[in-house]
């Protein structure tokens, strides 16, 4: 139903106590300062209206100052429209800056084969969080009620919700503050009333075919009339125990991943028995050791939590990681398939190299088809010393042209050495390439050098940009091998050269 629009009477409480009580919140809960400058996120409903309607009423009281923001999702065509103009005029009416941005979230979901309401969610809060990157608001209020709570909770409950799911919808994200969330939708809607104060009604709320309108509009009546008139209370007095939780039990995860894992280059690496902790323990139940692929529920929760946290940090976009997500990463970590790899939502790689498991972005794309890296450098010694960044590593190798007396006892190395009577050119340092065989030094005989990485730990898709250094085509030395036997330097060796590798920052 379609009302008239009128003027929302700023500076007269119509109803005190409802002014008075939201006081009271932004005072203990979501403190604001004076001069802040706060953006109402309006859509024309009778929340967002209503709230509106309580901060004209306390700007003065508080010192703050108010602008209008609307987003529009240009979902229900001409109604989506009449939304705007008339948050627009709302705005215009009492002088307040009014901020609309426009997006046809229908073709974007569609692009991206993502949910319409989640596509719209992400959508319209980016467009908060710009107005906050660019300086135009310093934070934006958003009318959430309790009734809106209660619905969130109870359709986490449905369809399958742990501890974060039960926390519902967070008082605070960001920019973004929700100082309605322990109102209650009818009462607005009397505050509204008393002050003659249009809003707009969106059609779709009343389509039961749409999971949360049964929820309001069968549910949660029905809840309250059967079971408990305080229910909307009780679901949001577990979301705020929940989330309570939720956050120690996130922050006891971050502090293991800090003291556990290993970061670098945007990638997390965990050794897999510091994630699952001890994987016999005598104080426990014997069929739990008789099963080494599952986990106790105590241990599961926080190795959970910490599959999470770890996500989290290299995810390159935004993605949401489920039970069966989580689930899937610890069968890569109790069983002891080193090579297996899995994709998780947010453009994520968790990769099972031996003992330890790599959370790493996934390349894109194109590069990922184009398949492992190709390289290869010419190494030029008559300077005496040459230092070779590897583009592809976090390391460099540095060649220095040495004396080297018979048994080396006058000079000290801490890498390979060569004879440099014994390089021919080209020297070349490229990456491994499969059919390469070496006969290091101690080897008796040669060997394919996928066979010798693999014996000292190198992963498969480590392998596949792996430093070799050939002269005139043969394999000279490669990374975390000894040289080979025929350029090592020996008894003979006058000349040698010494092969480093140097860590880059």
């Amino acid at each position: 139903m379609r009302k008239k629009h009128t003027k929302l009477k700023a500076g007269r409480a119509q109803q005190p106590n409802l002014a008075q009580e939201l006081t009271k919140h932004l005072s203990t809960d979501y403190p604001v300062a004076a001069g802040q400058r706060i953006g109402v996120a309006v859509s024309g409903g009778a929340d967002s209206v209503a709230l509106l309607g309580l901060l004209l009423e306390l700007r003065e009281q508080l010192g703050i100052v108010l602008s209008v923001v609307h987003f529009n999702h240009q979902l229900r065509g001409r109604a989506s429209d009449g939304d705007e103009k008339f948050v627009a005029k709302l705005a215009a009416h009492h002088g307040l800056p009014f901020f609309v941005a426009r997006e046809n979230v229908a073709a974007k979901a569609k692009q991206q084969r993502a949910n319409l309401e989640e596509t719209a969610r992400r959508s319209r809060y980016a467009f908060f969080d710009s107005l906050a990157a660019e300086g135009q608001l310093d934070r934006i209020a958003v009318a959430h009620t309790a009734d809106d709570q209660a619905e969130t909770v109870l359709s986490h409950m449905l369809r399958g919700t742990g501890i974060a799911g039960l926390g519902g919808i967070h008082p605070e994200a960001g920019v973004v503050f929700r100082p309605l969330l322990s109102f209650r939708r009818a009462e607005l809607r009397v505050y509204l009333r008393s002050l003659k104060q249009a809003w707009r009604e969106d059609a779709t709320n009343r389509d039961t075919k749409r999971t949360r309108a049964r929820i309001r509009r069968k549910l949660i009546p029905f809840l309250e009339k059967q079971f408990q008139p305080a229910v909307v209370e009780h679901l949001c007095q577990l979301a705020d125990l929940a989330r309570a939780d939720d956050a120690w039990l996130a922050l006891s995860a971050k502090e293991r991943v800090t003291a556990l894992a290993k970061k670098a280059q945007r990638q997390v690496r965990i050794q897999v028995d510091d994630l699952l902790g001890p994987r016999r323990n005598h104080n426990v139940d014997a069929a739990e050791d008789e099963h080494p692929t599952e986990l106790s529920q105590n241990r599961y929760a926080m190795v959970g939590r910490m599959i999470r946290q770890m996500v989290k940090d290299v995810k390159p976009h935004s993605g949401q990681l489920s039970s069966i997500h989580v689930d899937a990463v610890l069968r890569l970590a109790l069983l002891p398939d080193s090579g297996k790899s899995l994709h998780l939502p947010g453009g994520v790689e968790v990769r099972r190299e031996r003992d330890s498991l790599l959370f790493r972005p996934l390349d894109r794309p194109a590069a990922a088809a184009a398949g492992p890296p190709t390289f290869a450098y010419a190494v030029d010694l008559s300077k005496g010393e040459v230092e070779l960044p590897l583009l592809e590593h976090s390391q460099a190798l540095r060649f220095q042209v040495i004396d080297w007396p018979p048994q080396g006892r006058e000079t000290k190395h801490t890498g390979a050495v060569l004879d440099h009577n014994k390089l021919v050119e080209p020297l070349v340092v490229r990456n491994w390439r499969s059919g390469d065989v070496m006969q290091p030094l101690g080897h008796q005989k040669r060997h394919t050098l996928s066979r010798l990485l693999n014996e000292v730990e190198v992963s498969r898709w480590q392998k596949a940009s792996w430093p070799v250094l050939t002269s005139g085509g043969k394999i000279a030395w490669s990374c975390g091998l000894p040289p080979a036997v025929e350029f090592a330097a020996g008894e003979s060796t006058r000349t040698g050269v010494v092969i480093t590798e140097v860590s880059r920052s």
